[in-house]
């Protein structure tokens, strides 16, 4: 029978100089990490990992004044420690993300304790972590101690994140509601571009999407596809409507035919209630879903990622705006690598032409201090709302000209100076 103490009991088994690894998604175990802080001045040099992540408020144990208790670091900065990672109190390690379990498991990033939020446990004592495999399985199997608070809330998932209450340390009770993320209601610009991208996806195809309103926008424009398969990262409301519909169907997948494969799932009630015992969704371990070499397995692999901005060679930038970093390569790398060297895959990068502040996210040069996700030898397709480029056969100086040709028209005459200054009588 699975014995239940408070927070407070649970986290004391963390000592001074030991390294925490915090599951993430939509599901960080906050009861946990509340009580963790609040024991600060008992604790000296503890560092917390935390991976993808989306959260209500602000990480509890990031503050300046509670930097000699807790080292934050972080392998993708969240919406949690976006501002103590820009004002410095807390750090971020670059890393793909598909990488990370291998740097637990080999002991380079040692872990001493897991912070698991969890299911009800089930007849036999297995309780599901449910919507967070990605680094909180490696992070669970490789702990010391694995410390979960019981969430009513937690969907039960098959897979990879699953484990006995008899491994537990601790367990306390942790009801607490997971986080919602809303669904990105695609934008006129963003259908546009999200037809260019459909109009390239075959039947048959193995879909990697990420979140936001390009890729619901690409998503809404597959509707009318059959057979597609789903072989992801991250599994969000967009699909729902394709899997519900059969378009998406994993009949034609090598890996795991007839089942729809992710690390992690966020989004509404409505789709962790989805996938709740849900036998054809399966999450897995992130070292195995983003592993170029399971990728390029499935046919037809489409992988379909943003930008922040992308330079006249190719080059993008997804995790930071200047030296700011807001985000992380999570498995944008793994899959435009992956992808392409599938049966027919194909590799996009989607992004609008102007920012909000009518800034040319098509730019001569990367702004300095940016950050390189996607190098210019891994890139392949470029859509925007002004059409479909494909570089990956073209010389840098073509590679130019195509860009401009997608980029805002009130921005193509300076571009095209760039591109004269810079590549000289090659560009024409």
């Amino acid at each position: 029978m699975l014995t239940y103490v408070s927070p407070e009991e649970a986290v004391s088994l963390v000592q001074s100089n030991e390294t925490v690894v915090v599951q993430g998604s939509t599901s960080i175990p906050t009861v946990l990490l509340n009580a963790l802080t609040a024991q600060a001045d008992r604790l000296r040099n503890v560092t917390i990992i935390s991976g993808f992540g989306v959260a209500n408020e602000d990480a509890p144990y990031a503050q300046r004044e509670l930097m000699n208790s807790f080292r934050a670091v972080t392998i993708f900065v969240p919406n949690n420690l976006r501002k103590a990672t820009r004002e410095g109190v807390a750090d971020t390690i670059p890393c793909f993300l598909g990488e990370v379990p291998a740097l637990f498991r080999s002991g380079q990033v040692p872990v001493d304790v897991a912070f698991l939020n969890v299911s009800e446990p089930d007849e036999n004592g297995y309780v599901s972590y449910g919507v967070s495999a990605d680094i909180a399985f490696s992070g669970a199997e490789c702990a010391k101690k694995v410390i979960a608070q019981v969430n009513k809330f937690m969907p039960r998932t098959y897979g990879d994140p699953v484990i006995h209450v008899s491994q537990l340390a601790a367990v306390c009770r942790g009801d607490v509601p997971l986080v919602e993320v809303p669904t990105a209601v695609p934008s006129a610009l963003d259908t546009r571009i999200g037809q260019f991208i459909a109009n390239e996806i075959p039947d048959g195809a193995t879909l990697q999407i990420g979140v936001g309103g390009i890729p619901n926008a690409v998503l809404h424009a597959l509707r009318h596809h059959q057979h597609l398969g789903l072989h992801t990262e991250a599994i969000t409301d967009g699909v729902l409507p394709l899997i519900e519909n059969g378009v998406i169907d994993n009949s034609l997948k090598k890996v795991l035919p007839g089942k729809s494969v992710g690390s992690l799932i966020l989004g509404s009630r409505e789709l962790y209630d989805y996938v709740d015992g849900n036998e054809d969704i399966m999450i897995r371990d992130v070292a195995w879903t983003n592993d170029p070499a399971v990728i390029r397995l499935n046919p037809r692999v489409m992988a379909i990622n943003s930008a922040i901005e992308i330079d006249l060679t190719g080059q993008v930038c997804a995790d930071s705006i200047g030296e700011t970093v807001i985000s992380g390569v999570g498995g944008q790398h793994d899959f435009m690598y992956g992808a392409p060297l599938s049966e027919g895959g194909k590799a996009f990068i989607a992004l609008p032409s102007m920012t909000n502040k009518g800034k040319s996210k098509i730019v001569a040069h990367l702004t300095e201090g940016a950050g390189v996700v996607t190098t210019r030898f891994q890139n392949f397709y470029v859509a925007t709302e002004h059409g479909i480029v494909y570089l990956h056969n073209l010389p840098l100086a073509a590679r130019a000209k195509a860009l401009i040709s997608i980029a805002d028209p009130s921005q193509r005459e300076e571009l095209e100076r760039e591109a004269i200054r810079r590549f000289g009588p090659s560009y024409r």
